[in-house]
């Protein structure tokens, strides 16, 4: 099946650049530092869209039409519709996590897809057996076209520095369960196979609880600590200084704000739970993250 869902992400893919942002860089030489946590979508990875599950410049219903005849589902014949039922099926799932008093619901969207197809069903629209594995597939041609992915510039180098420098490599992102499949089909590496350890992927939908939100951000600290690592000594560095930069500085991590591409830059400058916040570096490459840890 992950061969299936490989090509599908291969075929969807192409040559992405980042858009330039009027960032400037701001880099100090980090000491003490022994593990440098990563977001993935608009950090390590480019996303057309800015963040995964939202949408880029193809349209959703066509999308979406595009999508249901890729894993063989019969004509469609209200796209536009079936999008509006994916968002409230969205929606709907949320709110149902925070009825479990999680204030930043994350979804699962395998969950999701099962019951938007059932609503396709309901509403006569298809009439198939309605299989894990179309799940998977609809659930990744779909976000392949709406939010088309590529490698940002410097990510194997850098990468290949800090893991060979000897610091733990880590995640925490709001991601689904197709995040970590980007890795090997446009890097042509795993994450494990560049260093990152698999106890320190946490991605939010295997939590149901999303950034800005601490939790992810608490289940690194925790697991760091069994490490010997303490979180002044972790960097993390992300894109969006609310989801990202406000969260790790609340749990004690140093920052590093990512300000490479347009399309993901957050500042955030209207949120007042940012205002008082200050990355410790702000870098426009990822790397000059080497630079800043004294790497090279």
């Amino acid at each position: 099946m992950t061969d299936i869902l490989s090509e599908i992400i291969s075929e969807l893919s192409g040559p992405l650049d980042p858009m330039a942002t009027e960032a400037e860089s701001s880099l100090v030489e980090l000491t003490g530092i022994k593990a440098v946590l990563f977001d993935i979508y608009g950090t390590l990875i480019i996303s057309g869209s800015g963040d995964v599950g939202a949408h880029a410049e193809t349209l959703p219903a066509e999308a979406l039409l595009a999508a249901l005849q890729a894993v063989g589902l019969p004509e469609f014949p209200e796209p536009e519709r079936g999008v509006v039922i994916l968002h409230e099926t969205i929606s709907a799932h949320q709110e149902m996590h925070r009825l479990d008093e999680i204030q930043y619901p994350e979804i699962d969207i395998l969950s999701v897809w099962q019951d938007v197809l059932n609503r396709y069903c309901e509403e006569g629209w298809i009439d198939v057996v309605l299989t894990p594995e179309i799940r998977r597939q609809l659930a990744v041609e779909y976000e392949c076209r709406v939010n088309p992915v590529w490698p940002m510039p410097g990510l194997k180098e850098t990468l290949a520095g800090i893991s060979e420098a000897g610091y733990e490599l880590g995640i925490i992102s709001n991601a689904q369960f197709f995040t970590p499949l980007l890795f090997p089909v446009l890097c042509r590496a795993t994450l494990e196979e560049f260093g990152f350890r698999p106890d320190l992927q946490i991605y939010s939908y295997r939590y149901l609880r999303a950034k800005p939100g601490q939790f992810l951000y608490q289940q690194a600290a925790d697991m760091l600590k069994t490490l010997g690592i303490s979180p002044e000594e972790t960097l993390y560095i992300g894109n969006d200084m609310l989801k990202d930069i406000w969260p790790a500085s609340q749990i004690g991590f140093k920052t590093a704000l990512f300000a490479g591409d347009a399309r993901s830059l957050r500042w955030r400058n209207d949120d007042d739970r940012v205002k008082e916040v200050r990355p410790d570096l702000v870098v426009t490459d990822l790397r000059q993250l080497l630079t800043a840890l004294g790497i090279g």
